[in-house]
């Protein structure tokens, strides 16, 4: 059985971080770069009409133009002064049905709202991560790092359960740019920092003063209407001031388009840059409730098969979830060593024996495989909470095995190999072995059925291997301990005294007689 453990949790999905059982959702609103807080407002309201059709949820708060304040240990504020952005937190009646209505909000507000991106998304327990799935594209030129971002995202389109996907070299901002005509320019008495200067006035504004409002002082821009900085041929048609009087030495007015042509380009919203290097970060989000491993999984294999290469000189790294695992098993293990060396050294000291030691160690090793095996039975992930719990049996486990092998070295008869004195002694320790273990399987059990995402996978894989363990100590550790400790003793074949008849039952018949619940 334990063997078959250790098979069977290479069939396990891999969900190392489960959803947090909370009543409690988190939106996330992203237009284009270039979207004004107008605009992100009019779609705030309009996610909020359809979500509050929705009678589970009690109440939603919207953050407009930042991340929303630390509500929960793993969302991190890392939005401000975003004027394409939005952040809400939606409060349930009930935890309960909570995924079937984010399942539900996604694909409604995908269908209202499809000029922008919408991410209904189940809070989480781990360490904080912008979207599950994260490539790093490393490279020098900007050109190529923004194509080839273009062909992962053809392929993250093409993957199952991604839901949206992005790539921070994708969104362009738009920009004014004039084409200045020095001659016309010198003429009017203008240069280009002049012109700078009255267009940033007039367009962003100057500050003119300010205003007292309770105990906060609030400054007063003025600029020109909005209706004449949202076109570009009302940009074109403002006019500037000449350094040039006219005769009777009122200032002179120029039109731009008399000095310069106006027109539209674009630029990269943002150039990111990872340890000093330029960087094109691709982000897939999933559907709620699809494990990241299985997604990524299949997007690698679809990489694979696509011939996706990258140029010489660029070079691809992987964050989001895989990362994030990685980095929590590195932590988890960085110890691993150390606190073996302690518990053998313990074990060598204590028993004064090598071989007693491996003993207890092998049963250690074996009830990790027995908890594994009850994950798999009881259809649980195999995810971090499960390691967690793999660790702290190892230690829990061998409980079992060193009381039994305690009253084994503390018999001189069991120490030569008397077989049927083992088994009485093995009898002996029954009562206390199952007692121990039966109250440790108890005391997890409220983390089982309470279920959820979180306890169940620690609680199952110990309470599973504990059990187990017990079976170990009675079975394995007797048998073995004979087979170790008295190689070369003559009682290892036979007895030494005569066996009674009443004597030549069963151990399992002596467990049945002694506990009532094997009858």
């Amino acid at each position: 059985l334990p063997i078959c453990g250790f098979i069977v949790v290479g069939s396990l999905p891999e969900q190392f971080f489960p959803p947090a059982d909370r009543d409690q959702v988190n939106i996330e609103l992203e237009l284009n770069a270039h979207a004004s807080l107008a605009e992100t407002r009019q779609t705030i309201e309009t996610i909020r009409q359809v979500v509050m059709e929705h009678p589970q949820v009690k109440g939603i708060e919207w953050f407009l133009g930042e991340s929303a304040p630390q509500f929960y240990y793993n969302i991190v504020a890392k939005r401000e002064n975003a004027s394409n952005y939005a952040q809400a937190l939606v409060q349930l009646n009930t935890a309960e049905g909570g995924e079937a209505l984010i399942h539900e909000l996604q694909r409604q507000l995908d269908q209202k709202v499809p000029h922008s991106r919408v991410l209904v998304r189940q809070l989480e327990q781990g360490p904080p991560f912008d979207a599950p799935i994260e490539v790093r594209l490393f490279g020098p030129d900007l050109h190529q790092l923004s194509e080839s971002g273009d062909e992962l995202r053809t392929i993250l389109s093409q993957t199952t359960n991604v839901l949206h996907h992005k790539a921070e070299l994708a969104d362009p901002l738009p920009k004014l740019t004039l084409k200045i005509d020095e001659e016309q320019a010198r003429l009017a008495g203008l240069d280009h920092a002049e012109i700078s200067h009255q267009l940033n006035a007039a367009l962003e504004g100057s500050l003119g003063g300010s205003i007292l409002e309770e105990t906060e002082e609030l400054p007063v821009r003025i600029r020109v209407p909005q209706a004449r900085r949202g076109s570009i041929n009302e940009i074109a048609s403002l006019q500037l001031i000449s350094s040039i009087k006219t005769a009777d030495g009122q200032p002179q007015f120029v039109p731009l388009t008399a000095i310069a042509e106006v027109k539209m380009s674009s630029e990269v919203a943002a150039i990111s840059h990872f340890n000093g290097e330029r960087m094109n970060e691709v982000q897939a989000y999933l559907k709620a409730g699809v494990l990241p491993a299985e997604a990524l999984a299949e997007f690698q294999a679809k990489l694979k098969q696509a011939g996706f290469e990258l140029p010489p000189g660029y070079r691809l790294e992987w964050g989001g979830e895989a990362s994030k695992r990685d980095d929590a098993i590195g932590n988890l293990l960085a110890n691993v060593g150390v606190l073996m060396v302690l518990m053998v050294a313990t074990l060598v000291l204590s028993f004064a024996s090598f071989r007693v030691a491996a003993l207890v160690g092998t049963v250690g090793i074996l009830s990790i495989g027995l908890g594994l095996g009850m994950l798999w039975l009881f259809g649980f992930p195999f995810g971090f909470m499960a390691i967690v719990g793999s660790m702290g049996l190892a230690g829990v486990a061998i409980n079992d095995a060193i009381v039994v092998l305690a009253e084994l070295r503390a018999n001189p008869e069991a120490r030569k190999g008397n077989r049927v004195v083992v088994r009485d002694v093995v009898l002996r320790s029954t009562r206390h072995v199952v007692a121990t273990s039966l109250t440790t399987v108890a005391g997890f059990a409220p983390l089982v059925i309470a279920g959820g995402g979180f306890w169940p996978p620690l609680a199952i894989t110990i309470a599973g291997g504990v059990g187990g363990a017990t079976l170990l100590a009675l079975y394995y550790i007797p048998s073995a301990y004979i087979l170790v400790m008295c190689r070369q003793c003559p009682l290892r074949a036979t007895a030494t005294e005569p066996v009674e008849a009443d004597r030549e039952t069963t151990l399992f018949e002596k467990l049945k007689d002694r506990l009532p619940v094997l009858r």
